[in-house]
């Protein structure tokens, strides 16, 4: 069988190079390459999804490929894929970088100008590793991509549209299943998750910042186990200490977190900075609420176009999710999605502040009533992005699941209001 080889390259000259000479390589196939960081992780994805005999055995890395750094993205393959093998080209072959490629997971650096004997023999140990690799592991079931935990972002238009209470709610549909689940305070500055449910824990995301290597048991004593079995990663009590939480850091913890849950949602807020847009950019699953006003689409709209322009996600990969709809409200979920270009979900959130007052006063909002028609949309959301173990819903009557009933009250209601 032939080594499959797929290129990630952003500049189209050294595209051309490097596939020409890996064509010329006996017993290997090029697959068609890919431009950025973002491609190179959806298609692996994609093909993982399909089966994990579907993923290449090599990864070749330029050293300018963005928008995640090299280093970085080599670390994210190397912990989602680890029977991927990475190499690394780089104009740089210093032992410093040398060292750093290998720590983040390459298997191998090819310095730029390309030879044809270097390009070859490191091809040839590194295919040899990754099939030693998966012969080892190939009894075990599904190892080739780890945990493969799903992250989730929930962002905000604007403040105030109600970001924080649907990521705890989504959090806590998925733990609920089934799910194990971590509920992460991005907002590093206003973050509310702490008070929203009603929790003091001195250590927070910030504590992590500082840390290279985030091993289990520091990741362990960072978080905070609800009594709802969330797993928390709150902001830091002084707003100040935000700033010590870089897009790198954010990739780190991310990466950390998705190796040992199967959820990860993320509570990003309005406000963008190096963290959120790096939260953003290595999500699953980006959402964006907003409520059906002017001044609140107008933000999304804004949000969503600073994305593209900044390279962190494209308008058609941002799910936007309508909080506080009511019938009568000129503004629908189809005008939204034309005038963001956007995925709308199509579960929308009812205006019913009342619902909400005391749980959100008491700084109770996980036990939140399951009568409550906003609870049983958040649940029905986290339905429809696939957050669930099964299909499954509130229960009118207790606190736990019943499967095949996702959000079967309120679809009822909706559907006998159009009769």
């Amino acid at each position: 069988m032939p080594t499959r080889i797929l290129a990630a390259v952003g500049d189209a000259d050294a595209v051309r190079s490097l596939v020409t000479l890996l064509s010329q390589l006996p017993g290997t196939e090029p697959l068609p390459p890919v431009a950025d960081s973002t491609q190179l992780v959806d298609t692996l994805t994609r093909l993982a999804a399909e089966s994990v005999d579907e993923l290449p055995e090599i990864v070749v890395v330029h050293e300018r490929i963005g928008p995640v750094p090299a280093l970085e993205l080599i670390r994210e393959v190397a912990l989602r894929f680890p029977a991927v093998g990475v190499i690394l080209l780089t104009s740089d072959a210093s032992p410093g970088l040398f060292s750093a490629a290998m720590d983040s997971g390459a298997r191998g650096l090819v310095s730029l100008p390309l030879s044809y004997e270097e390009l070859a023999g490191r091809v040839q140990t590194v295919a040899q590793w990754a099939a030693g690799v998966r012969r080892h592991l190939g009894h075990g079931g599904d190892p080739f991509t780890g945990v493969g935990g799903r992250v989730v972002t929930v962002s905000g238009a604007k403040g105030g549209v109600g970001a924080t209470l649907a990521a705890v709610h989504l959090a806590l549909a998925a733990q609920s299943s089934g799910h194990s689940t971590a509920l992460v305070d991005m907002d590093l500055q206003t973050g509310d998750i702490a008070s929203y449910l009603d929790v003091q824990f001195r250590r927070s995301v910030a504590d992590l910042a500082a840390i290279t290597d985030i091993s289990p048991r520091v990741l362990a004593d960072a978080v905070f186990r609800h009594d709802t079995g969330l797993a928390l990663l709150l902001a830091p009590g002084e707003g100040e200490r935000g700033e010590e939480v870089t897009d790198r850091a954010v990739r780190q913890i991310v990466s950390a977190l998705r190796s040992r849950y199967e959820i990860v949602v993320l509570d990003c807020g309005a406000q963008m900075n190096g963290a959120s847009a790096a939260a953003v950019e290595t999500a699953d699953v980006a959402l964006l609420l907003t409520t059906p006003d002017v001044i609140a689409v107008r933000g999304a709209k804004r949000a969503v176009r600073m994305w593209d322009r900044l390279q962190i996600r494209k308008a058609e990969e941002t799910t936007v999710v309508v909080n506080r709809h009511t019938r009568g409200t000129e503004i629908q979920p189809s005008l939204i999605r034309k005038i963001t270009k956007t995925m709308v979900a199509g579960t929308v959130i009812p205006a019913a502040f009342k619902e909400l007052q005391g749980a959100v006063d008491a700084g109770r909002v996980h036990e939140l009533d399951n009568r409550s028609t906003v609870k049983q949309a958040l649940w029905g959301l986290a339905g429809e992005l696939g957050l669930l173990k099964a299909p499954v819903g509130v229960p009118r009557g207790g606190g736990r699941l019943r499967g095949g009933d996702r959000g079967s009250v309120s679809f009822r209601r909706r559907r006998e209001a159009r009769r």
